[in-house]
């Protein structure tokens, strides 16, 4: 497949960076200014039978992709080579996992997004910053499963650890190899602009919550919850006298 005509090679060593730069100074920049907003803003209140089904399809199956992708880019063919991996093994671990989480999470973004459109009060809660991430995932996904697919499958092996790994590794050791990218296919070179636009713009989302731990859950007390006794033939009584002749004393 040919390559996006007319790209320029410094997109490839620029855009990243100023990607990753929005990504921790935008995450910093909210969590001193807007904690109240640091959540997903949940609806559950407002319809909860398509949310079970959607969020933990989305939520597992980004597990998923997120783990290949750093099988795939962060780890370098060498090393799964020295492990025994093969390249028709790895293709193959690739094809299959890759399909499943990513399915797994198109349809749960396709789930959430049917539900934000046909349910009044979730639709009326969503904002423009909700409809440019729901998008900017969605194309993400969709040509990840391009990228998936068309090289193992549609247009023959392609090998995208001997161009794509390495220009991503190159940025962290800040020597960028842009000419990596320029030959890439299409799809890949679409795939990496997305995704760098995305990762800018992930601050400014509810994506945020990602990094949001219940950890105090794990130390705090019990909560604990009693409930309301009273007689039911005085419906109209709401005080409530206390029995000091029981051993021990209860409301009544």
């Amino acid at each position: 497949m040919n390559a996006i005509p007319h790209l320029p090679t410094a997109l490839w060593s620029i855009l990243p960076y100023i990607a990753f730069t929005s990504f921790v100074l935008g995450h910093l920049w909210r969590y001193r200014n807007d904690q109240f907003g640091w959540t997903t803003r949940s609806s559950q209140i407002y319809e909860s039978r398509l949310l079970r089904l959607g969020s933990p399809l989305f939520h597992f199956g980004m597990l998923g992709v997120i783990l290949g992708h750093v099988l795939g880019v962060l780890i370098p063919q060498s090393w799964t080579a020295a492990l025994g991996i093969s390249e028709h093994a790895y293709h193959l671990i690739a094809l299959t996992g890759g399909s499943l989480a990513g399915l797994a999470v198109l349809a749960g973004v396709a789930i959430l997004i049917y539900r934000r459109i046909t349910v009044p009060a979730v639709r009326h809660a969503t904002t423009t910053n909700d409809r440019v991430m729901y998008v900017l995932l969605a194309a993400a996904l969709i040509t990840g499963l391009l990228n998936t697919w068309g090289s193992n499958l549609l247009w023959g092996t392609y090998n995208y650890r001997d161009t794509v790994s390495p220009w991503f590794r190159s940025l962290f050791t800040l020597s960028p190899q842009p000419d990596l990218m320029v030959g890439t296919p299409w799809t890949f070179q679409l795939h990496g602009l997305v995704v760098l636009v995305l990762i800018g713009l992930w601050p400014y989302t509810r994506l945020v919550h990602m990094f949001s731990a219940p950890v105090g859950y794990l130390v705090r007390p019990y909560v604990v919850y009693r409930s309301k006794e009273y007689n039911p033939p005085d419906k109209h009584r709401y005080a409530r006298a206390w029995d000091a002749s029981v051993t021990p004393p209860r409301w009544r």
